[in-house]
């Protein structure tokens, strides 16, 4: 579902001027900002008229500095800005603002509207675009687990505050990385009372490039000798992330210290209902398979498992590796979320 957005309408819409009120962008979405030390939190409300008293559904976007809107090369032969929403613009987000407060929150040092100056062809933000790989350097500094969730725990403090808001339900969402930052929110803010995790890895993160090469060996494509080096080169990486010395010479390894803690067991020590989708083509999420069986050796019934089925990471179709760009799933995906929280608050 692509939305796109004329520049000059775009530019009538939104100015400099963003505060703790919220500004209105091109009648699509309210843009809140909160003073947090060196990075400024923006977020969004995807609606333009706060006046009707719902819950919210924060939405925990996945990895990497993607803006909410950025500038691209529309298919009129004009520039338009693409209102990718964190991924919300993959499902009809329509549903959810039916009921909810729909809430994304901008990744760190991530401007929320990127013009094409700064816009990688990977939808990235970069700050020097003849160097399209060289990401901010301060987004790297603030790219792990404790930070997102600080800055969610923020956003949520201030929007609990507001006589728009709901408090009797909160809904946290996220898929790939975001279900990390959604589930670590979940068990730190009692306020939450359901939680989403789309495309989770119950470990963590490194241990899915462990277990690919092994995959490989077993299939043919590798030889063990192959598969045998590429795990230890995964061993002495993780190593590096987890020593002290290569943190601080190096930022960006503390994206993959913290976000390849196991989470499974965060969610055995939750007792809201919890619904987990996954695709059986994505290996990150392979591992999916076996969590029912903490929940069962735990005696819970709080988790609801939804395998779909020949689908990979982002919910395209798949089969023998290759993916289907035109054949994307994630509207089914989350009709099926907004089906379960219906009937949760049915029961």
């Amino acid at each position: 579902m692509y939305k796109l957005i004329t520049l000059s309408f775009f530019l009538i819409s939104i100015n400099s001027a963003f505060s703790q009120e919220g500004q209105i962008i091109q009648e699509k979405a309210t843009l809140f900002q909160l003073q947090n030390g060196e990075d400024t939190i923006e977020f969004i409300v995807v609606d333009t008229e706060l006046n009707q008293r719902k819950p919210i559904f924060l939405w925990c976007q996945g990895s990497l500095p993607q803006p909410l809107f950025g500038e691209i090369f529309g298919r009129d032969g004009e520039w338009v800005y693409y209102f990718q929403g964190g991924g919300i613009a993959n499902f009809n987000y329509s549903k959810i603002i039916e009921n909810y407060h729909l809430v994304v929150i901008s990744m760190p040092h991530t401007p929320t509207v990127v013009s094409k100056e700064n816009l990688s062809k990977q939808f990235l933000y970069v700050p020097d675009l003849t160097k399209p790989r060289e990401l901010s350097k301060k987004y790297i500094e603030k790219d792990y687990l404790e930070n997102y969730v600080s800055r969610g725990t923020k956003v949520l403090d201030f929007l609990a505050t507001k006589d728009w808001i709901n408090t009797d339900e909160l809904i946290v969402a996220g898929a790939s990385q975001g279900s990390k930052v959604a589930t670590k929110i979940a068990t730190s803010n009692p306020l939450v009372t359901h939680l989403g995790l789309f495309s989770p890895n119950p470990f963590g993160r490194i241990d899915q490039f462990v277990r690919q090469p092994r995959l490989d060996a077993e299939l043919g494509r590798i030889t063990w000798e192959k598969a045998d080096s590429l795990m230890q080169q995964q061993y002495d990486f993780f190593k590096k992330a987890n020593n002290p010395d290569s943190l601080k010479a190096e930022p960006r390894l503390k994206a993959w210290k913290t976000f390849s803690e196991p989470f499974y067991d965060d969610w055995l020590a939750l007792d809201i209902p919890i619904y987990l989708a996954y695709g059986t083509e994505d290996r990150a999420s392979d591992l999916c398979d076996i969590v029912p069986l903490f929940f069962i050796a735990a005696n819970k019934d709080n988790l609801t498992l939804k395998r779909h089925l020949h689908l990979e990471h982002n919910f395209f179709e798949a089969e023998d590796g290759r993916t289907n760009y035109e054949k994307g799933h994630w509207h089914e995906v989350m009709m099926g979320f907004l089906d379960w929280l219906d009937n949760a608050a049915n029961r």
